[in-house]
């Protein structure tokens, strides 16, 4: 057996025999590229050029790894498909940085947001909160397109949140962030849950695959991660695609109804509405889908029917400190609970809960 097969789990490995079907399977195309993979196959020669590296999969005469050897393809890193097909993942060859690439069309007003929130004026504010822009490049595919490269980022919620202050520092980064797109004049008009991610290298010193999130970056193993509440991380909001920016004196209202989110009574192809307002009617839909009742008299304020009674992101702030405030400190360590658990499972989770805070006073007590 080969010297770099001992390393790989036996779970990875097959019988000959069904490597000689593995390998039948892949010479009919069960591993091919899709038509869409094929296009960033097509901009590796590019990419690679500007300094940014394309998984096995995709580069220039990729042989799949497991011809010719024992190996389960399901188990194997290069047979991993790409699940969107406008948006990869490379890794940038100065610094190793894992990156994601973004087909957008070009001059569009996307991509006139994503460089106003990366100026250099804007960037290093503590409080931008939105994804910056690394490089554009143009694409070699579709000329009428470009390549946007931002920093990698997974779901905000995955892992899920444990503890109750957690889920307050979440609150807090995206209302702070909100605030600072507002105060540039910028509406997001998406900023659903899907549109928030966080940097989760805190939580994965070791890394994680860019597609398979909760697997090592060879695939082999599950990835292990640490706790957020002790290992923080920053939120961002992504995916300018629908925003809007306007000047000082322009008027803030716009029509449609694009987003992901369809609930906001104000939407409409018709009526003008504030954008700005519709902001936060989406936010706090995403906190009254993701966290407890603490929150409820913030959320009830966010998401009130009549947009012009909603707080503005400012005083949303000034809520969720007032709320804070008059919550004991020692209950924002305590487990976040789900809505959808039992009356066992919350005994389950609470003892848990108790003896993990147990250990980390005692570990405080011996440093």
């Amino acid at each position: 057996m080969s010297g770099w097969l001992l390393n790989i789990p036996i779970q990875a490995t097959c019988s000959p025999e069904d490597a000689q079907m593995y390998a039948q399977w892949t010479k009919e195309g069960d591993w091919d590229l899709l038509p869409s993979e094929r296009a960033w196959s097509d901009r590796q020669s590019l990419l690679e050029e500007r300094g940014y590296i394309l998984r096995q999969r995709y580069r220039t005469g990729w042989r799949p790894s497991w011809l010719g050897h024992n190996r389960d393809p399901f188990s194997c890193e290069d047979s991993i498909i790409s699940r969107h097909d406008h948006v990869i993942d490379a890794t940038r060859r100065k610094d190793n940085l894992l990156v994601s690439i973004k087909v957008v069309k070009d001059a569009s007003n996307e991509v006139k947001i994503a460089r106003l929130v990366s100026s250099p004026q804007v960037v290093r504010n503590p409080a931008n909160h939105c994804v910056s822009v690394l490089d554009i490049l143009p694409d070699p595919v579709f000329p009428d397109k470009a390549l946007m490269v931002m920093p990698y980022l997974r779901p905000f919620n995955d892992p899920p949140f444990n503890a109750i202050g957690e889920a307050v520092e979440f609150v807090k980064q995206t209302l702070e962030g909100l605030h600072f797109m507002h105060s540039i004049r910028v509406a997001h008009r998406d900023c659903a849950a899907a549109n928030i991610m966080m940097d989760g290298r805190p939580l994965y010193p070791q890394g994680h695959h860019p597609v398979e999130i909760n697997r090592t970056p060879d695939f082999l193993h599950e990835a292990p991660h640490l706790s957020r509440l002790d290992h923080p991380v920053k939120y961002y909001f992504i995916d300018f695609g629908i925003s809007s920016v306007f000047g000082e004196r322009d008027p803030p209202y716009v029509l449609g109804t694009k987003g992901r989110d369809k609930d906001p009574p104000e939407l409409s192809d018709h009526t003008p509405y504030n954008p700005f307002m519709l902001d936060i009617y989406i936010l706090g839909h995403v906190y009254q889908e993701e966290f407890i009742d603490f929150l409820e008299p913030l959320v009830t304020a966010m998401m009130h029917i009549q947009p012009e009674r909603r707080p503005t992101a400012e005083d949303a702030i000034l809520m969720l400190h007032n709320i804070i405030s008059s919550v004991d400190t020692t209950l924002l360590r305590w487990r976040l609970r789900s809505r959808s658990e039992s009356a066992p499972e919350r005994v389950v989770y609470d003892t848990v809960a108790v003896a993990r805070e147990g250990m980390y006073h005692l570990r405080r007590l011996v440093r």
